[in-house]
C-alpha cells in the first residue's frame, strides 16, 4: 500500500516537477522514483499525474446541462 501512496503522490507532484525541471530550477528531483519501480507504484503514478486531465474532462461535461 505504501507503494501505491508514494506513486499517487508522485503523479500529482509530477506536472510542477516537470514545470520546473523546463525552466532548470529543480533538477535534484526526480519526477519518477526508480528506486520504488513495482506495480503498485506505476498505477498509483498513473492515477496521480492523471487526475488533472481528468477533472478537466469531467467539469467540461458539467457546463452543458
Amino acid at each position: 500500500m505504501s507503494h501505491f501512496l508514494w506513486g499517487l503522490w508522485n503523479g500529482i507532484t509530477a506536472w510542477p516537477l516537470l514545470i520546473t525541471h523546463v525552466f532548470g530550477w529543480l533538477d535534484q528531483y526526480p519526477v519518477y522514483n526508480l528506486g520504488r519501480n513495482s506495480g503498485w507504484y506505476q498505477f498509483g503514478f498513473l492515477v496521480g499525474s492523471g487526475s488533472p486531465f481528468l477533472g478537466l474532462l469531467g467539469s467540461g461535461r458539467n457546463k452543458h446541462k
